[in-house]
């Protein structure tokens, strides 16, 4: 893992969730000022308690200038962000002028598109990205089981065969996420995103479409083959733990140094309350 410079200021980039301030906090605690650039309808009110400034997506002059003017070099791009219409983006003068190099990251998948942003962000301003994990290594799940509820021999099948479905959907750029209950793939994550996926799986439960006794099924998460681990790295949290109970299911699994949890100790509880695991798995290394 790439080591950042902590005597330098940081840009947080943020999107939705509670992620970005994490990110914040331990930037502060490293000894790092922390400049958090917000997108408007998007990112916490709750950023304003750090040094920040507001942005809209489209914009990249003036959120460059703004990096710039607070001696920023290293950039993390953080939190949950709907993928909107091209057409609908503020655009300005600083991304007019590669709006077609945009227009063709836009045409593919969520690696894809942010890859593309990054390659810009570096090569044509001068900027540095670097990933949550690097400024906050601490949010990473670690191998193992982090909770008292640990995977039996089934949900170990299951997790396996949800490893290999991601790992063979990685070249399509496909979502990061799939349920497998009884060795049999429930849901594959796509542009939903993993909390409405689990409730998919709630809906077919309820609605009989699935017919499984509660307690049987894993959410598996983990990075595609080709990610760009700086970006969108797997992430889940207490409200993940809270769909996987609702859909029924024995647990979650996740690549361990892979994956983001923000508010660990709550989704802990909040797993063990519902009695059903988080576990960390070593990934393998890839062919």
């Amino acid at each position: 893992m790439r080591v950042t410079d902590t005597r330098e200021p940081i840009a947080i980039v943020c999107g939705g969730g509670s992620l970005p301030l994490q990110i914040a906090a331990a930037a502060v605690a490293q000894g790092r000022e922390a400049f958090l650039l917000g997108i408007v309808g998007v990112a916490s009110a709750d950023i304003e308690r750090y040094p920040h400034a507001w942005i809209r997506l489209g914009e990249l002059r003036r959120p460059v200038a703004l990096m710039r003017a607070r001696g920023c070099r290293d950039v993390c791009i953080i939190g949950q962000v709907t993928r909107p219409r091209l057409r609908s983006l503020a655009f300005d003068r600083g991304t007019l002028r590669i709006a077609t190099r945009l227009a063709r990251l836009w045409i593919g998948g969520d690696n894809q598109l942010l890859s593309g942003l990054a390659r810009i962000f570096e090569a044509d301003f001068g900027l540095r990205i670097v990933g949550a994990h690097e400024v906050a290594p601490e949010l990473l799940v670690p191998e193992g089981a982090l909770t008292t509820c640990r995977p039996d021999a089934r949900a170990g099948d299951d997790i396996a065969l949800g490893l290999a479905v991601i790992h063979a959907l990685g070249p399509h750029d496909v979502g990061q996420a799939v349920v497998v209950a009884q060795g049999r793939v429930l849901a594959i994550e796509a542009a939903e995103g993993t909390d409405a996926m689990i409730a998919r799986v709630a809906k077919l439960r309820r609605d009989g479409v699935v017919a499984m006794a509660p307690g049987v099924g894993t959410l598996v998460k983990a990075p595609k083959p080709s990610q760009d681990d700086r970006l969108d790295l797997p992430t889940i949290g207490p409200r993940t733990v809270e769909g996987a109970a609702d859909a029924g299911l024995a647990g979650i699994a996740v690549a361990s140094g892979k994956t983001l949890c923000a508010n660990v100790d709550l989704a802990v509880a909040a797993a063990d309350a519902a009695r059903i695991f988080i576990y960390g798995i070593a990934p393998k290394p890839q062919a």
